[in-house]
């Protein structure tokens, strides 16, 4: 099938079928409102329109609808990439000496203990010999 055909049959098909597909969730979340909150909390029930409205405030608040993750969750896992990239390369380039300072200063901010334990009033420091 020629390329164009494909393209131009894309174009008629898909933003009906994506327009029909918010209606429907739309609907949803007007029906599921209208039947459990009104019954539940004791609020008004919701046109269509405040439904979309509420589906489209969900969607910035908190995400979803996709299949691959939500925008907001490839955004974070770029960070944290660019994170560890730029700690890989802090850490590569510092001497031993260094490393160990930074060893013994994370030690020092972290509090490790056992489930179950409460962690010690004080904190652990670096110097705890109780520590491996």
């Amino acid at each position: 099938m020629d390329r164009r055909i494909k393209f131009l049959l894309l174009a008629l098909v898909v933003p009906p079928l994506f327009l029909l597909f918010i209606a429907l969730g739309g609907w949803v979340v007007m029906l599921l409102w209208n039947w459990l909150l009104p019954a539940l909390f004791g609020v008004s029930q919701v046109t269509f329109w405040q439904a979309l409205g509420l589906l489209a405030l969900s969607r910035i608040l908190f995400g979803g609808f996709s299949a691959r993750g939500s925008g907001g969750s490839h955004m974070r896992h770029r960070m944290r990439q660019r994170m560890a990239d730029r700690m890989s390369e802090k850490w590569d380039s510092m001497t031993p000496e260094e490393r160990e300072r930074a060893r013994r200063g994370m030690r020092g901010r972290w509090v490790y203990c056992a489930p179950g334990e409460s962690p010690p009033a004080g904190g652990v420091t670096a110097e705890d010999p109780s520590r491996p």
